[in-house]
């Protein structure tokens, strides 16, 4: 039991990673603060002050998004690939040649051929 309870703790990357998506959560959070603080200054005068406010905040909590994005990316995909996951990969044949049943138990069915499938997304 105590193996699997270590297994489970994050490590130093897992942390990191989560780190920068509580930052970029925050700098989100805070983009309308800035706003009203940018309006609030630009009523007293400080025009350029107030864009300079605005813009920043704007400016943070895109490059922490991003970052955030990148690295968890990175993440998963060196979980994936460290084997830690049982991840079996199919090549396009397995998807395309799907075998569907020919003959059902429901006297109502109504196959389709794969030209009838609409896709929605």
């Amino acid at each position: 039991m105590t193996g699997w309870y270590a297994e489970r703790r994050p490590d130093r990357s897992a942390k990191a990673v989560i780190a920068l998506t509580v930052l970029a959560l925050v700098l989100v959070v805070l983009v309308p603060v800035a706003l009203l603080a940018a309006v609030v200054m630009m009523i007293l005068g400080h025009v350029v002050g107030g864009l300079a406010v605005f813009g920043g905040s704007v400016l943070a909590a895109v490059m922490a998004v991003a970052l955030a994005g990148m690295s968890g990316m990175r993440h998963v995909r060196k979980l994936l690939s460290g084997g830690s996951f049982r991840v079996v990969r199919l090549h396009d044949s397995q998807y395309n040649d799907v075998a569907e049943p020919q003959h059902s138990d429901y006297p109502n069915l109504v196959q389709l051929d794969r030209s009838e499938f609409t896709e929605v997304r």
